[in-house]
């Protein structure tokens, strides 16, 4: 596996090796020791699983307490995924890195406690595999505006395809309104 730094270099892009035959292909997702290597925990306690039609966007959330790292991968279709440095002592505060996983690139995005995260998706549907470092508490969570003009993401949005967002992001609150991390 490569760990490549990204623009912000707590955010990891994982690149495996892939080792493909005419039967089809293999490939490690997770291996703890390379991961310590890469500068990544090895302690993920729960996996998650979700599925996304076209034109959805899921996010920016995070966990103000009991905060979730996230090694995120795509296992169908073909997202933009997004991380935001949302600790305000970092020389990064404020700043993303938007990065394409899809089932067919196979790579996976580290997203460290301390960050926000959302993806658009842009095929048919996707689906999306994550390993997380602490469980999902739902009394911490939060989100920030996906489309918050101080952040400024670029999103690749679909032409003609209406932007579904769930109730919970249609109320979230721009980053200057937020709980963030010190």
């Amino acid at each position: 596996m490569d760990f490549i730094p990204t623009a912000i270099p707590d955010v990891m892009l994982i690149e495996p090796k892939v080792f493909e035959d005419p039967r089809g292909f293999f490939m490690e997702t997770y291996r703890d020791d390379k991961f310590a290597d890469g500068g990544i925990p090895s302690r993920f306690v729960q996996e998650n699983h979700s599925r996304s039609q076209k034109g959805v966007l899921r996010g920016l959330h995070y966990q103000i307490r009991q905060a979730q790292g996230k090694l995120v991968r795509v296992i169908a279709g073909e997202v933009f995924d997004v991380a935001v440095d949302i600790r305000r002592s970092s020389p990064t505060f404020g700043k993303w890195v938007g990065i394409i996983l899809s089932a067919q690139n196979r790579k996976q995005i580290w997203v460290p406690e301390g960050f926000a995260h959302g993806f658009y998706v842009v095929s048919e549907f996707a689906e999306i595999v994550y390993k997380v470092t602490d469980y999902y508490a739902p009394q911490w969570e939060c989100s920030i505006q996906w489309n918050d003009p101080q952040l400024n993401i670029v999103w690749p949005l679909v032409e003609n395809i209406p932007l579904v967002l769930s109730q919970k992001d249609k109320q979230a609150k721009p980053l200057k309104e937020s709980e963030l991390f010190n």
